[in-house]
């Protein structure tokens, strides 16, 4: 597996905790976007997009490690939010989960709508070592 950043001067520089490109080898897994269920009671976790990005990576982290993988060796992420009004609050809780510095690709757009009226899903691919 190899997990190479990609950066250049010729491209906007990114604001925030993702980089412009991830370059990898290897097993790719897809994780299906994750919003704030707790796995144990089916119950939305957090009113605040704070609480549901926590519970959203949290189910992230789950299906990495049971893909044999980690969010070290995520290479891309999407976030959807239902008010981008939210993406300091989410932007803080991410940045607590993914280093700047070799932090996956990103996009993060508003959406009309979540799943349960959720605030927040994020889906993923990682490298799978």
């Amino acid at each position: 597996m190899t997990r190479k950043i990609i950066q250049t001067d010729q491209a906007p520089a990114p604001v925030g905790p993702y980089n412009q490109a991830i370059a990898a080898t290897g097993p790719l897994v897809f994780v299906a976007g994750q919003i704030p269920l707790d796995p144990a009671t089916g119950q939305i976790v957090g009113e605040a997009v704070a609480e549901q990005t926590e519970q959203a990576i949290a189910n992230l982290k789950a299906i990495l490690e049971a893909a044999e993988t980690t969010l070290q060796n995520v290479v891309k992420t999407t976030v959807f939010l239902a008010d981008m009004n939210d993406f300091g609050a989410m932007n803080t809780v991410y940045a607590q989960y993914f280093d700047e510095a070799t932090a996956p690709a990103r996009a993060c757009v508003e959406v009309s709508r979540l799943p349960k009226d959720v605030r927040v899903e994020i889906e993923c691919i990682a490298v799978v070592p």
